[in-house]
């Protein structure tokens, strides 16, 4: 799950920074949440073209996620300040631990991939829609096994047909790392991260 807050061009990011070391650790411990990543991205920096806070979570129970979203669980602060977002919510279906999770991530990336259509490629009855989604799993399989992974998780929107790859990075995303998107970690809750699955759900 995801939310994204763009803000000014001149927005004061010390402001999320100051919001963030306050109340991040309420979420240290709730039920339900396997992690969240207080993310941002700072125009100018790593080459990012808006301010954004778009926290990221991933969840061990889709119904906790909805209590998040609807009760007094800490999300009405955000409607609150900021408005009512869009939040985007993916089906899970890789998620693996890397070496780098004995530290503090420090930086994230998020890959979004579009899924071809079915009929695009030589063969009409469209077998490449699942041959491709093997691919981007080997591939994430092979990708968390490098030193500097903390965690490595991809998932499934069939609203928008788009894979997402979100890792977190003990010290920084690399510089061969595809990514959309490139964030800094401000705090990590991780009250439920030995119970994420290890390995594919698909």
């Amino acid at each position: 799950m995801q939310y994204e807050l763009t803000l000014p061009a001149d927005y004061d990011m010390t402001i999320i920074h100051r919001r963030v070391a306050k109340g991040g650790h309420l979420l240290d411990d709730r039920a339900g949440l396997g992690l969240k990543a207080y993310v941002i991205r700072e125009r100018g920096v790593d080459g990012s073209p808006v301010n954004q806070y778009a926290p990221f979570y991933l969840w061990n129970d889709a119904g906790a996620m909805a209590r998040f979203l609807v009760g007094d669980g800490g999300f009405h602060n955000i409607v609150r300040d900021f408005g009512r977002p869009v939040v985007r919510h993916w089906t899970g279906i890789a998620c693996h631990a890397g070496p780098g999770r004995v530290a503090f991530p420090r930086a994230a990336s998020r890959r979004l991939v579009p899924i071809a259509a079915p009929g695009s490629g030589p063969d009409p009855a469209g077998p490449e829609l699942a041959e491709g989604i093997e691919r981007e799993l080997a591939e994430l399989r092979e990708f968390a096994r490098r030193d500097d992974v903390h965690t490595a998780a991809l998932a499934f929107d069939p609203h928008h047909w788009q894979l997402a790859r979100f890792v977190l990075w003990w010290d920084s995303a690399t510089a061969d790392e595809e990514a959309t998107e490139r964030y800094q970690v401000l705090h990590l809750s991780a009250p439920g991260l030995d119970r994420l699955p290890e390995g594919r759900a698909w």
